[in-house]
């Protein structure tokens, strides 16, 4: 299989790093005009100027602007109006116990992991459905299913994301245009891994010891049995990106290691 995603314009929010950054060079490969996307001017300009170089010949720009804004959204936007791919990556995570999150806490969690996907689907599908042509993915993660008790905010705000997708997905009926979500499960970003390495420096383990421990303590029914890499899960994202799979539409795909244990 070939995915070629040549002049497909692609905004990845949040992808300066992390799953994001794995996307984005994902669909730069598969020659998608791909929009990097972070908050701050220097990580965009960084992150474009390194997928350029990785994928010769690719068409990458970068727009600095929080997403979780209304405002940061309508720069995006603003910058790029039309679209043919939107992958809804951008996200935050906290462990914390429930009875120590604030109204802060869950406002800031709800703006950043669904509203932004709300907002620039909102902006960008009804272009997909008068072209007849377009993706949109949310990044979701295993948590939607099972809720994390040491961060209920973040997996109540995955949940929602599925919510979204699927309703979404009711409104390309009959069109070219798809709407589906991808549930990684641990997966060692730049930020798991500076966790990681903590870990393992407090208990004297290697990291490669440290990240199988967690995992096996905090989610024991993982077929896997080991943290996830970032390209694992974008190899996923690409394709549901892609031409080919067309017949994929108001999903929630898993690429969370068998964690969840549920057969549908």
């Amino acid at each position: 299989m070939k995915i070629d995603l040549s002049g497909k314009t692609a905004p990845v929010t949040g992808s300066t790093s992390g799953i994001g950054n794995a996307v984005a060079s994902g669909l730069a490969s598969a020659g998608a005009d791909v929009v990097v996307n972070g908050r701050t001017q220097g990580k965009v300009n960084t992150a474009a100027a390194a997928l350029a170089k990785g994928a010769p010949g690719s068409k990458v720009r970068g727009v600095a602007a929080d997403v979780s804004t209304s405002a940061g959204c309508q720069t995006l936007i603003a910058t790029v109006p039309e679209v043919d791919i939107l992958i809804n990556n951008a996200g935050i995570f906290e462990p914390k116990e429930f009875f120590g999150i604030p109204d802060e806490d869950w406002s800031r969690f709800f703006e950043t992991n669904v509203m932004s996907g709300v907002r620039l689907s909102r902006a960008y599908l009804p272009g997909m459905l008068k072209r007849n042509w377009g993706r949109i993915v949310f990044v979701s993660s295993e948590s939607a299913l099972n809720i994390p008790k040491e961060m209920i905010h973040y997996g109540t705000t995955k949940t929602a994301q599925l919510a979204i997708s699927h309703g979404l997905a009711e409104l390309t009926r009959g069109t070219a245009v798809t709407v589906n979500s991808v549930l990684p499960g641990p997966t060692m970003s730049e930020g798991v891994e500076i966790f990681v390495k903590d870990l393992a420096k407090q208990n004297g383990q290697s990291v490669e010891e440290a990240a199988s421990r967690f995992v096996k303590q905090f989610r024991s029914t993982s077929l896997l049995e080991r943290f996830a890499s970032v390209d694992e899960i974008a190899n996923m994202v690409v394709y549901v990106a892609s031409q080919q799979a067309s017949a994929t539409n108001g999903a929630a795909l898993r690429a969370e290691g068998g964690i969840v244990q549920t057969i549908a």
